[in-house]
């Protein structure tokens, strides 16, 4: 209950909405509960006594009621609706803007499928709560504890002898309802781990068909799908146990009134015709909203667990935030980036760090280049200048300031980054072009585009510029994905530079016409370049040698040659033995 109230501040915005359903509901309630009594009028007053006049009056005044009943429930109806869906949208937009605000470090942790889930199912789940609490969830309670009343109110010694039906229905229905919430809450694991597999297949599904992996997928999802269809035939199996036990006793609990009320009525004649009929009414509207309240209680159950991983998302506080006292980066300016022993371990763990005792100083204007094995920590160790994540040793300075110290938005502002893995968005190539400035003039992206050597096969496209990229790109190579992400860093015209292995998708044509791109490009930028070609950084200022997580060696290209023996075998390995005439 305490995950589900956390979520009510959803509600605040709609709040005169949800009380004026409310409202309506509780007219609709108390029409309802009026009709037994006006059938025992007529009865008792009409039929029995053969007044016409009673029986006419009646049943005008019971098709009002009607009337009125249905205009006040689809009001009820409409509202309901409204404050449901206001709230879902409202929510799923606060779970998509927390996922922004997320640094690499909690991605890590909640991985994409799970979020997909939290941000769709799990947050339908809450939505349907609200919508439905105001509509059955309210009406259940109020009509049964309103039966009840005028039970009483009617035949006080019937109702007494249904009172132990009715605890002993509610406790069932109480137990019924403590067994579901794990069992809900153990669903929407299988169902995370079911958009797991889902969600890696369909990005993966190439590499899948590459290596003929399908019947082993397959084996995996049909794994996932089964403990999913498993545990819901599990739920629906309990479920659908508790809704005959509820027709039982109501069927049980009629029989009891035709019964004790008609020996009453025959022997002491203290109970009329029409008062057992009202009294059997009531014992419906007070069993049925117990029905309803098993569907509830199911409801709040499933919204339980959901509203759990709801709030774990809400909740959970990015790794990288800014200081209160956090400033801006001046514009324009040239900055000096500086690494003061940095280390960086995942996950607060000290074991196994990734990067430690890092001690660099790259000069403004300076291009620095990143090379090493594949998993030695060079590009974990470019993904800490824009903060995507935190350094835990040292410090990392820009311009002589911690960037720890400095608004995340403004640091970025400054940076331009070429990931190794592109990512491109639906929407046209220009679209994608000036994704970090969206007003940026037509001959702004055309003059991005030819400096980052896409312009060409760009006009080859059938709509040139307009042309629509398809999902994940798969209208395009992977050296014409590269290009255009190149041209999109070039646009925001950055004064740092991060190119992470960026001509890793292209050949080797393609990357010699692109290296003299970023050659200008990179005049006047303090740039980091990550890179397996040792072609890549021959021109660099300096090269950084990262082995095993820390430096093992810097120097130009001539200098390591001399001096690294890592950096002599990689040049070897890749351009052959001729090192010392190089």
């Amino acid at each position: 209950m305490n995950q589900v109230s956390k979520l009510f501040f959803f509600l605040k915005p709609y709040w005169k909405k949800a009380v004026l359903s409310l409202v309506l509901l509780t007219a609709v309630v108390g029409m309802d509960l009026a009709i037994p009594r006006l059938v025992q009028r007529v009865i008792d007053q009409g039929i029995n006594a053969k007044n016409m006049q009673v029986v006419g009056s009646t049943f005008f005044l019971m098709l009002g009621i009607s009337v009125l009943d249905t205009i006040l429930a689809i009001g009820n109806n409409n509202y309901s609706v409204q404050v449901g869906e206001g709230v879902g949208r409202d929510m799923r937009e606060a779970i998509f803007l927390k996922i922004q605000s997320f640094s690499f470090g909690n991605l890590d942790r909640l991985k994409t499928g799970q979020l997909m889930v939290r941000l769709s199912s799990d947050s339908s789940v809450v939505q349907r709560l609200y919508q439905i609490t105001l509509r059955i969830g309210t009406r259940a309670p109020l009509l049964m504890i309103g039966s009840i009343i005028l039970m009483f109110n009617t035949a006080p010694q019937l109702a007494l002898i249904m009172l132990p039906l009715l605890l002993i229905t509610s406790t069932i229905i109480a137990l019924f309802s403590i067994k579901m919430g794990p069992m809900f809450l153990t669903m929407q694991q299988k169902l995370d781990r079911l958009n797991n597999v889902l969600q890696e297949n369909i990005a993966g599904v190439r590499v899948v068909k590459s290596f003929v992996r399908a019947r082993y997928e397959g084996g995996r999802f049909e794994q996932a799908n089964e403990d999913f269809t498993e545990r819901n035939i599990r739920v629906a199996q309990l479920m659908s146990i508790l809704g005959p036990i509820l027709t039982f006793a109501l069927n049980i609990g009629i029989v009891i009134v035709i019964w004790s009320g008609g020996l009453q009525s025959i022997r002491l004649g203290n109970l009329s015709t029409g008062q057992i009929v009202a009294f059997v009414n009531y014992l419906q509207t007070t069993i049925v909203p117990l029905m309803n309240l098993v569907n509830l209680a199911n409801i709040w159950a499933a919204a339980i667990a959901s509203a759990g991983r709801v709030n774990e998302v809400l909740d959970a506080i990015p790794e990288v935030q800014d200081a209160l006292d956090a400033i801006a980066l001046p514009a324009n300016s040239r900055p000096q980036v500086v690494f003061e022993n940095v280390g960086f371990h995942y996950n607060g763990s000290t074991d196994g760090s990734v990067l430690h005792g890092i001690n660099l100083t790259a000069e403004p204007g300076q291009r620095i280049a990143f090379l090493g094995a594949t998993g030695s920590g060079k590009s974990t160790l470019i993904n800490l200048i824009p903060r995507f994540y935190d350094a835990t040793e040292g410090r990392i300075l820009i311009d002589g300031v911690d960037i720890r110290q400095v608004r995340q938005d403004s640091l970025l502002a400054h940076i331009g980054i070429v990931p190794q893995e592109t990512v491109l968005f639906s929407g046209t190539v220009r679209d994608n072009i000036r994704y970090g400035r969206p007003d940026a003039a037509d001959e702004d992206v055309e003059a991005a585009a030819k400096a980052a050597q896409a312009h060409e096969f760009i006009l080859d496209l059938p709509d040139r510029y307009d042309t629509h990229v398809e999902e994940r790109g798969t209208n395009l190579s992977g050296g014409q994905k590269q290009r255009i992400a190149i041209a999109r860093a070039m646009l925001t015209n950055p004064s740092i530079l991060i190119l992470d292995d960026s001509t890793s998708s292209v050949d080797v044509e393609t990357e010699t016409k692109i290296q003299s791109a970023l050659d200008e490009l990179m005049k006047g930028r303090t740039s980091f370049v990550v890179a397996q070609r040792i072609s890549t950084v021959l021109k660099a200022d300096k090269i950084v040698v990262i082995d095993k997580g820390q430096i093992a060696a810097e120097g130009t290209h001539r200098e390591l040659l001399q001096s690294s023996p890592i950096y002599q075998e990689i040049y070897a390995s890749q351009l052959g033995n001729g090192i010392n005439g190089a």
